[in-house]
């Protein structure tokens, strides 16, 4: 008797709120909506109180699959917002953001080479897999 006590006064201390409300690291969800027509069509939209949010709609792909559609956003450590959309079908996860990094342009030089090469491969030029040309 006295173990099946000890085990719910266990039970019963972990299972408590793991937060309280005065707590700093307590957030608050503010908006959680899920539909889903059990057709492979759904939405969900999802909020919290410190800026954390996401938006999605799926629906039956033409290939069989899952494509979704969505936006999320989130609060970085400099109090900026990261903000992206994105479109997840049958050709992969496409995300576009402006924080996403690009790559930076090419510099004039290799600009220039690039459309030389061009030009050569559209006068029947080709290279081997060591970059010689072995055909004009």
């Amino acid at each position: 008797m006295k173990l099946v006590v000890l085990v719910c006064l266990a039970a019963v201390a972990v299972a408590r709120p793991q937060f309280r409300v005065d707590n700093p690291r307590h957030i608050a969800i503010l908006k959680d909506n899920r539909v889903d027509h059990g057709d492979g069509n759904f939405q969900y939209e999802f909020e919290t109180e410190n800026g954390i949010y996401e938006n999605v709609v799926g629906r039956p792909g033409q290939s069989g699959g899952q494509t979704m559609d969505g936006s999320f956003r989130f609060p970085l450590d400099d109090g900026t917002i990261a903000e992206y959309r994105f479109a997840a079908n049958e050709n992969g996860y496409q995300v576009q953001s402006p924080v996403i990094p690009t790559p930076h342009p090419l510099p004039a030089h290799a600009a220039e080479q690039v459309a030389f090469a061009e030009q050569e491969r559209a006068r029947g030029a080709r290279w081997d897999e060591l970059g010689r040309r072995i055909a004009r």
